[in-house]
């Protein structure tokens, strides 16, 4: 009976003592929202964490989710009451709107529930331009009234005109100011529709931040319909019904953003 005590004793103090002896790192978040300045060329998150439990925690692997992240550690052992972070460096590049980026940790801790641990950056990133719409156009023989491009610059760019310039002559376009703060329109004008021609505008914002930065859209004239009589082959068919892919969307050009 006092055998079997000692090996009931026994086998509850291990049980005991394994339950105390744990490693449990507590984040303070996992996830940080961030809204850098247009020209900024990073936006960093800071990731706090604390070894809550008492045995130290090993960090295993660090991994970003791209090549455009970073991450580092500050310490590959934690100590029990330990606090430290991990810090995820994005290099924003010519990336505009939302980018989620993630860095997966993964620990020595016993509980594969917390062993790994997904951390999230998202960046909210505010470009110098935003241009609507990227393509305008006139079917063959319209009158040749202006079409409206509406430039939207960052309140921040201290944007006070834009220089627009057309890649031929067959277009003309003209700057003025719009209707809601740092707003521009331009009136974009061909100077024929009778016949097919097209154009890029490039557009160049005039600020104390662009490093020379410009931004481009398309205008085209589109070709006659071929009439009744007229047999429509393939050549034909793709004359008419295909607008230049390559222009009905920003072009990058030397220092363009790219996404």
């Amino acid at each position: 009976m006092n055998m079997k005590f000692l090996k009931l004793s026994g086998v509850l103090a291990i049980t005991a003592f394994a339950q105390s002896a744990r490693a449990e790192l507590k984040w303070e978040q996992t996830s940080v929202d961030l809204r850098p300045a247009f020209n900024d060329k990073q936006a960093v998150a800071h990731f706090k964490y604390e070894n809550v439990g008492n045995t130290p925690v090993h960090f295993e692997s660090v991994h970003a989710s791209c090549g455009c992240t970073t991450a580092q550690t500050q310490n590959e052992q934690v100590a029990p009451g330990q606090k430290g972070e991990i810090t995820a460096t994005f290099n924003i590049g010519g990336r505009t709107g939302t980018q989620v980026k993630t860095v997966t940790v993964q620990t020595d801790e016993p509980d594969p529930a917390r062993s790994t641990v997904v951390l999230t950056l998202k960046a909210a990133i505010t470009p110098l331009l935003e241009v609507q719409p990227a393509f305008v156009y006139w079917q063959n023989g319209e009158e040749p009234k202006p079409k409206i491009i509406i430039a939207k610059a960052n309140k921040d760019a201290a944007i006070k005109k834009l220089d627009v310039a057309s890649s031929t002559t067959d277009f003309t376009a003209r700057v003025d100011p719009g209707s809601a703060p740092n707003e521009f329109r331009i009136s974009v004008r061909p100077r024929d529709t009778t016949k097919a021609v097209y154009a890029t505008l490039t557009i160049k914002p005039d600020s104390p931040a662009n490093t020379g930065n410009t931004f481009a859209v398309a205008a085209r004239v589109m070709p006659p319909a071929p009439t009744s009589g007229t047999a429509i082959t393939p050549s034909t068919k793709t004359a008419v019904s295909t607008v230049r892919p390559d222009l009905a969307t920003p072009a990058p050009t030397a220092g363009s953003p790219r996404q």
